[in-house]
């Protein structure tokens, strides 16, 4: 299975302390509509951490239900430990999830051959495609281009890279040691036209729960060779992706969903909502966009 374009890392929207499956189904007929090429369900963008069992299952089970088969659906599947990472898998497959998205164990801080032995059991556990998610700043460890290579080599499912360490230089390894056999994700919406024009393939993508048509298009662009149109789309973008993140995702993008009437609510403890000075940033980022605050986006 290959991986390219847009996939949008979906919030998981709450209604109070509930999981709002109802809500999570009307933002995934939007993404739909937008031409992404992927979903992803259940990774940090949708507080995964905050999320019980049945709640994981049931958001997986959600947008697997909604997408039906038209475009790939992943699960965030990684934990800080090994045999629960193998167990979510496992129950990944079995609710029909396309692929795995598998972050870097956070807090234990792995050596590169922990790294290495951690994402080579859950390969060998589960058959599906295995998308490695690289993200220094959440995960404290860096998984090194030589250690995404030597898993490649010996894992036949590890197939991809959420390359979020901030570094071109990386990315650029990456695709040098292992050419075809892993693509490259952009795993930072600003960074995204800079990891295409280094050999990268697509984004997994915060932003484009709000601008997913323009996303989707931006990559497009690229893809094609159409490389001064995909310029301006990044130019474009560029401040609303800056709001995006002007503190910790994904609470200002659910604050930006709120202000557009999609379903989002609030984030979960340890999460808050942003502060009023960063709501005030946010909204007018909509509106300089463009976009209908107040109005409705997804209707």
């Amino acid at each position: 299975m290959s991986f390219s374009g847009c996939i949008t890392a979906l919030v998981t929207p709450f209604k109070g302390a509930r999981l709002d499956t109802a809500g999570l189904r009307r933002n995934v007929k939007f993404q739909l509509k937008n031409h992404v090429s992927g979903l992803l369900v259940n990774g940090s963008t949708g507080e995964a951490p905050t999320l019980s069992e049945a709640e994981w299952e049931r958001s997986l089970i959600a947008v697997v239900a909604e997408v039906h088969g038209r475009v790939k659906v992943i699960a965030g599947a990684g934990t800080n430990s090994t045999a629960k990472s193998i167990r979510q898998a496992k129950r990944a497959a079995a609710l029909r999830a396309d692929a795995l998205l598998v972050v870097a164990p956070y807090y234990n801080k792995p050596t590169q051959e922990g790294l290495y032995r951690h994402f080579r059991a859950i390969a060998e556990a589960v058959e599906l495609p295995i998308i490695v998610y690289n993200i220094p700043p959440r995960s404290v460890v860096n998984i090194l281009p030589a250690t995404i290579e030597r898993m490649a080599e010996d894992c036949r499912n590890i197939v991809a890279v959420k390359e979020a360490s901030g570094s071109l230089d990386q990315s650029s390894e990456i695709i040098m040691r292992c050419g075809d056999r892993v693509t490259v994700l952009s795993g930072d919406d600003s960074l995204t036209l800079p990891i295409l024009a280094v050999g990268g393939k697509g984004v997994i993508s915060v932003v484009s729960n709000i601008a997913p048509l323009d996303v989707a298009k931006m990559v497009e662009h690229y893809l094609a060779g159409q490389v001064e149109l995909a310029a301006g789309m990044h130019r474009k973008l560029f401040p609303l992706i800056k709001a995006m993140f002007i503190e910790t995702n994904p609470t200002p993008v659910k604050a930006a969903m709120n202000m557009l009437n999609m379903a989002a609510g609030e984030p979960r403890l340890p999460l808050v909502p942003p502060t009023e000075a960063s709501r005030k940033a946010i909204r007018q980022a909509l509106l300089d966009y463009g976009l209908p605050v107040g109005r409705g986006l997804d209707r």
